[in-house]
């Protein structure tokens, strides 16, 4: 089968950067899932992305496909003849269809009985008579998100495309795209290269646009700006901060990177370096510097997408533009600092959490309340969490938040340490956020700690009370990524609070709005659901978190110590035996009507191997129970696990459904006491595979 490199690349305006790796990443995707059902083989394949182009390479890609036989199934042989063996229609039908005669069929058994056959030799077709449809439809798949016209064209994309190459081997493939014949060229970087550059082989790609100043391969652009980011500030004395997220979103910019250091001035190191970090990279997408402290220099690093022959010229333009945008950051925080940050709280009626459920102010009351109870549960500072709450949705209504939203907490902080409010209330305002994704930091203090978890829950309980639970891709107000917050602020911190008083507790606070009756069950069953993913994804066993999940515990904390013994319990050798003995045992008595309440164990009635696990059970109970009563779960089963031999002879040598009732109760009473030891830990039984 002969083979060659297949190249495909659609030249465009610049694309958007927060769609460009989407785009490309689809486009390979789509070809490549294109190419397995087409039965097209390939040794290798990577998509490119820059600013101007989306391109797919698949390395040596078979150029047509295997011949093969298809058997076709026709009508039951039974039907398809009469009694003389003459066809009837059905058969005459069958082989016309096929363009033969009826003689010319062939038949097989099948499990219907004995059918007509053919077996058809198909001729593979060439892979270039196949590539117009596989990119139409790769093209029209990509999840573009905001289409264009142009010119007078009635085609649609994300920017206007210029031009398209497509190449098998060494030869230009006949295809036409946005009313554009492909060719073998293509064009390099905007203003350091002019003019169609031939792309000869798939294989010079990368090596022709890398002479023509464009880093075609994603990856690479990335990993070379944040080498260029790190060198410039090294050289200038300082640390470079490279967010992973402005880093792709500059990389999606330029095809040429070039770094260059600038100055900004030290007056504006007065206002909160988080809010100079925001208006830097937000707006001019700059990456900034720390000293050997972590303290903020006076410096940024832009990411040019020319190599200039007078740098300074450059550098001096994007300090010109980078001075404005500081002295606005300067101009919000100097203004929101001449008021208190409780002085804000009056506007928060202004403005509407959710309809059904009232204004941010209604929010921050019901947070309050909530706040107060798990203060003191938790026998810690009320009035803190109380205070803490009053001022934690303020921020909002100050213009530095309204002009960079990603720092609201941050600058509650900033403003409450100003109002001389406690450094724990002031920490609070940050910590309600913790974590804002996943590995994140969780709060370090009590009072963050009670305020991010009241936040959560009373967010959580008021949108599922309105009827507004999570469908789909469709979650507007981040309820997943709410609940796996409680869930980490719960168990991580390893608080003894249960999901089912918080619920009830933030019930109370939705006085005069109409909440549904099934919110509780169907939030508890969310955060089920939720619960199984997270502890998934930390590579636990699926059976070992459905074995605690089946007991209904609602304890955040409780359930992970659970999960951990139960999982590290099915590791161990004894946890077969044992699981198959409860999964036996629970099949037992659900098919049984007896209920082992109803009668007492009568000594007297047992065999030797019913004595022997009834004494054993004896003896491990009163520690069970205690390391249980502790939440030492793993303590509990190493325990348990030693019952596996006595517990692998009762069931060797003891019959459960005898005839006499009086033995058959005994029996049934004394494995469903088995069977509940187990059941103060998780059900076991589950751990079957």
């Amino acid at each position: 089968m002969e083979k060659k490199d297949f190249l495909f690349e659609l030249g465009c305006e610049e694309l958007p950067p927060k769609a460009l790796v989407k785009l490309a990443k689809s486009l390979h995707a789509s070809v490549a899932d294109a190419f397995d059902k087409l039965s097209l083989n390939y040794v290798d394949s990577e998509y490119f992305a820059t600013p101007r182009r989306l391109a797919v390479r698949f390395t040596q890609l078979d150029c047509a496909q295997e011949d093969k036989q298809v058997e076709k199934l026709g009508p039951a042989v039974a039907a398809a003849f009469d009694a003389d063996g003459n066809a009837k229609p059905a058969a005459l039908g069958f082989a016309k269809s096929n363009g033969v005669e009826v003689d010319q069929l062939s038949r097989k058994e099948t499990d219907k009985g004995e059918r007509l056959a053919f077996v058809a030799d198909v001729k593979g077709e060439q892979t270039e008579s196949l590539l117009q449809d596989v990119l139409d439809k790769a093209i029209s798949q990509l999840p573009v998100p905001k289409a264009m016209r142009w010119g007078e064209s009635s085609c649609q994309f994300s920017r206007p495309v210029h031009w398209v190459l497509a190449i098998l081997g060494e030869s230009v493939l006949p295809i036409e795209l946005f009313e554009l014949n492909a060719s073998n060229q293509t064009f390099g970087h905007r203003f350091h290269s002019s003019g169609a550059i031939t792309v000869n082989t798939a294989k010079d790609y990368e090596t022709v646009l890398a002479e023509a100043k464009v880093i075609s391969c994603f990856e690479e652009r990335k990993a070379k700006i944040r080498t260029q980011v790190e060198a410039a500030a090294k050289q200038t004395g300082g640390n470079a901060v490279v967010d992973e997220d402005l880093l792709e979103e500059v990389a999606c910019l330029v095809e040429w990177p070039v770094a260059l250091v600038g100055n900004f001035d030290e007056e504006f190191l007065s206002v909160p370096a988080e809010a100079l970090i925001s208006s830097m990279a937000e707006h001019q997408k700059y990456f900034h510097m720390i000293d050997n402290d972590s303290k903020l220099l006076p410096k940024f690093i832009a990411i040019s997408n020319i190599e200039s022959s007078n740098p300074s010229s450059v550098i001096e333009g994007n300090e010109k533009v980078i001075r404005p945008r500081l002295a606005d950051a300067k101009f919000f925080y100097d203004t929101d600092s001449k008021k208190s940050l409780e002085s804000y709280a009056e506007k928060l009626k202004s403005i509407v959490f959710q309809n059904k459920l009232g204004t941010l102010l209604d929010k921050t009351n019901r947070v309050k309340q909530l706040a107060q109870v798990i203060a003191s549960s938790l026998g810690k500072d009320q009035e803190k969490a109380v205070r803490a709450a009053t001022l934690c949705k303020c921020d909002l209504m100050t213009d530095m938040v309204y002009e960079f939203p990603d720092l609201q907490g941050i600058m509650g902080r900033y403003y409450a340490t100003n109002d001389g409010e406690d450094a724990e209330v002031a920490a609070a305002m940050d910590e309600i956020y913790m974590p804002r994704f996943a590995g994140d930091d969780l709060p370090a203090t009590d009072t963050g700690l009670i305020l991010a978890l009241a936040e959560r829950v009373d967010t959580l309980v008021g949108i599922f009370g309105i009827g507004q639970i999570p469908t789909g891709a469709k979650d507007p107000f981040a309820l997943r990524r709410a609940a796996l917050g409680v869930l980490r602020l719960i168990s991580e911190k390893a608080l003894p609070l249960d999901l089912n008083n918080l619920i009830d507790e933030s019930l109370k606070s939705f006085e005069g709005i109409e909440i549904e009756s099934e919110t509780k069950e169907k939030l508890l069953g969310f955060f089920d659901a939720r619960s199984l993913a997270m502890y998934q994804e930390q590579g636990f066993d699926t059976q070992s978190i459905k074995a605690v999940q089946e007991l209904g515990v609602t304890a955040p904390y409780d359930f992970k110590l659970r999960v951990e013994a139960v999982d590290a319990f099915n590791k161990t050798e004894e946890s077969a035996d044992l699981s198959e003995a409860n999964k036996r045992v629970k099949n037992i008595l659900e098919k049984s009507e007896f209920n082992p309440v109803d009668i007492s164990l009568n000594a007297s009635l047992f065999e030797a191997d019913e004595a022997a696990l009834n004494q054993t059970i004896d003896e491990v109970s009163s520690f069970v129970e205690s390391q249980v009563a502790n939440g030492k779960y793993q303590e509990a089963l190493d325990k348990l696990a030693g019952l596996k031999n006595v517990v692998n002879r009762f069931f060797d040598n003891v019959m459960i459904n005898v005839e006499e009732e009086n033995i058959r109760n005994n029996r049934l009473a004394l494995i469903s006491k088995l069977r509940n030891l187990f059941l103060g830990i998780a059900d076991i039984s589950l751990l079957q595979k």
